[in-house]
Order: structure tokens, then sequence, then C-alpha cells
């Protein structure tokens, strides 16, 4: 009588298929473990955007990051400790009013949605537009709206006008861009309430080359959307 090895009537396939199949799993493993490390070597550092309630959480926008994997693509850049990092996760205080100053380095445009143009979450709910007081940023105005800073579930949302086609000094790279470049200065002031972990991102589409400009910098951490951390 002839002996059945088990194994490979279970597997139902010669040696060198299995071989093939151990080799494909392995393949695909080896892939997975790859993208995972990638993933994790090029996420955005944890900037202490403000240590304190007295800190101003500083940021700017630029029109190219001039740097890494995608330099070509818009950004925003976090200040900690007087310098600037290129990240968009930022841990705040908890229970407490945090000033945001924010250089707004880009070019703008029309929004699709000129309900976008009003300010909301912020104390007071207004922002300062280069020292003056406002509660809406007109998008058909020369320079239009080039970003936004928003938290979805905060109901935050600050529109940041866009330098103006008149001006000739524009901030190229490399990055960071010094105040001496055309820009425009937002500030404003949210509460934070209870520590927790919060999306905030732009709403203007600007990821150039990609589907309505939504892709590219609009959907990735680092450059127009980030995490805000707010710590006890």
């Amino acid at each position: 009588m002839t002996q059945i090895d088990d194994s490979k009537a279970q597997l139902g396939l010669p040696r060198s298929g299995r071989l093939a199949l151990v080799t494909g799993v392995l393949v695909v493993v080896g892939a997975a473990l790859a993208f995972t490390f990638a993933y994790l070597i090029s996420y955005p550092s944890t900037v202490v955007a403000a240590a304190t309630a007295s800190d101003t959480v500083v940021l700017q926008s630029v029109g190219a990051i001039g740097l890494g994997n995608h330099p070509t693509w818009v950004s925003y850049m976090a200040q900690e400790n007087g310098n600037w990092v290129h990240s968009t996760v930022l841990t705040v205080p908890a229970n407490s009013d945090v000033h945001f100053k924010i250089y707004q380095y880009d070019s703008g445009s029309p929004l699709r949605n000129p309900y976008m143009d009003q300010v909301a979450g912020t104390v007071g709910g207004t922002e300062t537009l280069n020292g003056q007081v406002v509660r809406i940023v007109n998008d058909n105005a020369d320079g239009g709206i080039g970003h936004t800073f928003a938290i979805p579930s905060l109901g935050v949302y600050v529109p940041m006008p866009g330098i103006s086609s008149l001006q000739t000094n524009a901030c190229s790279t490399p990055v960071p861009c010094a105040t001496t470049f055309d820009h425009n200065t937002v500030e404003f002031t949210i509460h934070t309430g209870a520590p927790g972990t919060f999306t905030w991102q732009c709403f203007v589409p600007c990821g150039l080359g990609f589907l309505i400009g939504n892709g590219g910098p609009m959907s990735t951490f680092g450059y127009m959307g980030g995490y805000l951390k707010v710590v006890a």
C-alpha cells in the first residue's frame, strides 16, 4: 500500500507550487512591513506648540515646502522653542485660552462656498487680520482665500486670505519664510476643553495637480492637515 504524505495532500500542491505560495506570502508580508516602517519614519514629529496658556502657537503656511519627498507641495510649518519644524502635530494645554499666530505666505483664490468666509469657533467669533479684527474675510477680494485653519470637531474655522497679486516679494524655497516676504498675519484665540486629540486641516483645495485639488498635500498629515493634541 502506498503511503500518503498528509501535508502534501492537504495543500493539494506540488512542491514547486508550495514554494511559490510561501514566496508570495513572504513578499506580501515584507511589503506590508516596509510600508509600515516608511509610514512610521515619515509621520510628523510632535511639536510642543504651546507649553502653557501664556504661550502662542506660531505657524506659517507656504506655497512649496522645498524639502523632503514632496518639495513642491504646499504645507504648514510650526514653531517650537523659536525653531521652525516641518510638522502639523501640535501639543497645547487643556482648559485654556490658547492664542494662535499664523503667517500666510501663499496665494489664494475664490471659494466654492462663500459661507466659508466666516470665522467660527474662536474666542469672540473673530480673527485679527493684519492688525484688524474681522468676522468675515471676502474671498472675492484680490488674493482670495489662501488656506484655512479648521478643527471640525471643535467647531473652529479660520479663513486666511492669500497674498495680493499686486505684491512682488513672494516667498520661495527654501523655507521657513522670513517676515520680510509678502504675507498676511492672522491671529485668533480658541478655548481648549478636556484633553483629547483633534484633527485639524485646511479646507481650501490646494493640491495642485490632483483631482479637484483635494489630493496630495490636502490629504497628508504634515502638510495641510494634522493633529491638535490637547494635554492636561
